[in-house]
């Protein structure tokens, strides 16, 4: 790892030569303490060992008055790493809870701070989401790292109250043709695929993609969907003195111990022991049996808290439990179930082991939740109760082994305010333009067209990517309405009205490198359109942002100019930020990722028959196609120039206030009937869309670009290929023109009639350019993934 700066220390005192026992009474603790040792080297101190700094472990000591237990060390150590506490971030974080209207509050039922957002989609229902990543784990474990990612978002959305009815999986690898690369996809993708179609939940979308700078960080963010009514909300506190906490369902086991603190927050570092058993274990059917019983405690309120255990395990859901209620906590850790007993109490407490929740049950319940439990056979134990001393207190076999504040665990760690700094070369890489003799050269025009449009839809970034969704039950559940390779996955919540959520993630590393500010607003741009094609209202946005360490002052600048541009850009475009994920030292060395601000967006459609596919099918024939919005020359970031190796430039502008109106438009057009098929340009341009659309049926079209070019002031390959955001692609009914046309004048959105769907002609024919045969160009789009992954 970087050595920290100095700069980035906090102040806190010497550590005393023994513990202080005054201010514990009589109270006898446990002997299994830490003796700090000045000449020791910092590798080998238990604190160091499991992830603390020095000055942190010494401000540990401040708040105890006394040299911690080694249980309180191993809590302290996992809920103040960098993946449980936010330490680097929280203080850029912040601006999501600020740059809010109230507009933007007024569907927003829980906000950030709970294990995942709730968003009122009205007549009485309610949908709760969140992306998080399982980045580190899914590298040394590629199988489980992914599957249990996978777990842990669906436990989020339990714990809210809500039925899991959908996940998604934005995924990025290292260059396609790397050895390694291998291993991972084909393990990440099984992971994935085996967790999700074991809980029978339908995998709707996400993404893929392939980029060196992810060659030994691959990016496994896993987002998952929950529907409930309103009156079955569940939040994570423990109120009510004498009320019970229960452990259920799997034992506790050896695995995952450190995930947090170490695994997830640390750089991967050849030069250290292998991280290998610090992956965890997931079982998917214990899991479903886990979500059903859950319901049935909710639906009979036998619960008056819950909290699912995922990072830092019992250490964080003690913690966080007793820290967001009105008294306190005593847990006999003791009464735990375990898998392996050998493990020590510090492991137990640390252990990251799979599909298990705590509850806070009232006394006169206890009967009854213990029946609920029994029926699905999930085993439970009651580990202790709700206290009004203000304490989390945990024994082991009767000594006390931890008696702190729950909130100096839980959320007064220690915040960072991480020197940062734009890099030197920013200004070198943003003068790089693709332009010039050379760009020009990689301009083909004329038939040569053909090839580089095929070379594009081969290319790994923009093939088919069916070779991982045919691995995914994407219908399983019968409420799907739409899912990949479709803008946006929609699924119905309400059978009897047809209501129901679109939801869309997406990023652009490319852009974020060039400048994180803007790459921020164009994911969130790209987010907003995916789910305005579909004819959905986006309502709220859940992020995942993957970077490198922060304690490297230019990957810092990067993530701080990120966050200010989402939050930003959602203050404009009037969606607000309900929670999501950080994760840091995405890096190898010095080497770091792209930054990678992924963006989930969920939006809402009063009726999901109503939705609209990104492509159009035979029936479609003689449909006019339109093109929404202007073409500038903005190739650098493309995929163009991605396959040309080059990477440098400006991204395209981003004008958040055209991206609001172009949703309008697509919603009410969508609503209306005035369009049959709707899809954005994002990534390749619109040779990349319009491939796309006919591809997605299997029926051709016949476009001329001429005309909107010369209005444009581009030629026919910037045309093709530039990445200009604000626009997208619809078919049009021959009796909705007129309408179609009146809307888009009425509102002074640029429009051009481009084409018409041709169901004749196998073909997508670039009139007086060139003509690619269908088949070929599916050959072309579907080979690249079997080629490399069989």
């Amino acid at each position: 790892m970087i050595e920290q700066h100095e700069s980035q220390q906090t102040d806190s005192p010497q550590q005393s030569g023994s513990a202080t026992q005054e201010a514990q009474g009589e109270q006898q603790f446990h002997l299994d303490t830490v003796e700090h040792a000045a000449q020791t080297p910092d590798t080998e101190l238990p604190w160091a060992e499991l992830g603390l700094k020095e000055d942190e472990y010494q401000k540990v000591v401040e708040i105890l008055g006394r040299r911690p237990t080694a249980a309180e060390l191993a809590m302290y150590s996992v809920m103040w790493s960098e993946h449980c506490s936010y330490k680097s971030s929280k203080v850029h974080l912040r601006q999501f809870g600020e740059k809010v209207s109230d507009e933007m509050k007024k569907d927003l039922m829980v906000g950030m701070g709970e294990n995942a957002g709730v968003t009122d989609i009205g007549d009485g229902w309610a949908v709760t989401f969140k992306i998080e990543s399982h980045n580190h784990p899914s590298y040394v474990e590629p199988y489980q790292g992914a599957a249990t990612g996978v777990g842990g978002i669906v436990r989020d959305i339990i714990s809210m109250g809500a039925r899991p009815v959908a996940v998604m999986d934005p995924l990025r690898f290292g260059a396609i043709d790397h050895p390694d690369t291998q291993r991972v996809v084909h393990g990440i993708v099984a992971g994935v695929g085996g967790y999700g179609n074991c809980l029978g939940l339908p995998n709707i979308g996400g993404e893929v993609e392939f980029d060196p700078c992810y060659q030994a960080n691959p990016l496994v963010n896993a987002l998952a969907v929950g529907v409930l009514r309103h009156e079955d909300l569940r939040l994570a506190n423990a109120s009510g003195t004498g009320n019970k906490v229960v452990l259920f369902g799997a034992r506790t086991g050896g695995d995952g111990i450190g995930g947090a603190s170490v695994l997830a927050s640390e750089s991967f570092d050849d030069s250290k022991p292998s991280k290998r058993p610090a992956v965890q274990v997931g079982d998917p059917f214990a899991e479903k049996v886990l979500i059903e019983c859950c319901l049935e405690l909710f639906q009979a309120g036998l619960v008056e808290g819950i909290q699912d255990l995922g990072a830092a395990g019992i250490s964080c859901a003690t913690s966080e439990l007793a820290s967001n209620g009105d008294g306190g906590m005593h847990v006999d850790l003791s009464s735990v179930l375990l898998r392996d007993p050998s493990l020590t109490p510090g492991e137990i407490l640390m252990s990251e082991s799979q599909e298990r929740m705590m509850a806070v049950v009232t006394p006169e319940k206890v009967q009854d939740f213990e029946a609920v439990l029994d029926k699905w056979e999930v085993e439970y134990s009651w580990i202790g109760e709700v206290t009004d001393t203000g304490r989390l207190i945990i024994d082991w076999q009767g000594e006390v082994i931890v008696d702190v504040d729950p909130r100096t665990v839980a959320h007064d760690g220690p915040v960072y305010e991480r020197p940062y700094h734009r890099p030197e070369r920013q200004d070198a890489i943003q003068a790089d333009h693709f332009t010039g003799s050379a760009a020009d050269a990689d301009r083909p025009s004329g038939a040569a067209v053909k090839d580089a449009v095929l070379e594009l839809m081969a290319s790994p970034n923009l093939c088919s990517k069916d070779w991982v969704t045919n691995q995914y039950d994407c219908y399983v559940q019968g409420n799907t309405a739409m899912a990949m390779p479709d803008d946006a996955g929609v699924i119905r919540v309400d059978e009897r009205t047809g209501l129901g959520v679109a939801l869309s993630t997406d990023c652009n590393g490319r852009y974020a490198y060039l400048d994180p500010y803007n790459g921020a607003k164009l994911a969130l741009a790209e987010a907003y359109r995916n789910v305005a094609t579909a004819g959905a209202r986006p309502a709220a946005v859940s992020d995942c942002l993957n970077f490198g360490s922060p304690e490297d002052p230019e990957v810092m600048w990067q993530f701080a100019e990120a966050v200010r541009g989402l939050a930003d850009g959602c203050l404009e475009i009037g969606v607000p930020v309900t929670g999501g994920n950080v994760s840091l030292y995405n890096q190898t060395g010095t080497e770091a990722i792209h930054p990678t601000p992924v963006v989930a967006l969920m939006g809402v459609l009063d009726d999901v028959r109503r939705r609209t596919p990104s492509g159009w099918d035979a029936t479609a024939d003689g449909q006019a196609v339109y093109l929404l919005g202007t073409t500038a020359d903005e190739l650098d970031g493309s995929e163009w120039a991605r396959l040309r190796g080059h990477l440098g430039g400006l991204p395209p502008q981003v004008d958040l206030t055209q991206e609001k109106l172009l949703g309008e438009l697509l919603i009410n057009m969508s609503r209306d009937g005035m369009i049959d098929a709707a899809h954005d340009v994002s990534e390749g341009g619109l040779a990349a869309t319009l491939a796309e659309m006919c591809l997605r049926f299997g029926t051709g079209a016949r476009i001329g670009l001429g005309e909107v070019a010369e209005r444009d002031g581009v030629d026919e390959f910037t045309m093709l290929f530039s990445e200009s955001q604000g626009r997208a692609v619809v078919s049009v009914p021959r009796s909705e023109e007129v309408r179609f046309k009146d809307m888009c004048t009425m509102r002074n959105y640029p429009f051009a009639r481009i084409g018409v769907v041709d169901a004749v002609n196998d073909a997508l024919d670039l009139m007086g350019t060139a003509s690619i045969p269908l088949p070929e160009l599916k050959q072309a789009h579907e080979s690249t993934l079997p080629q490399y992954f069989g």
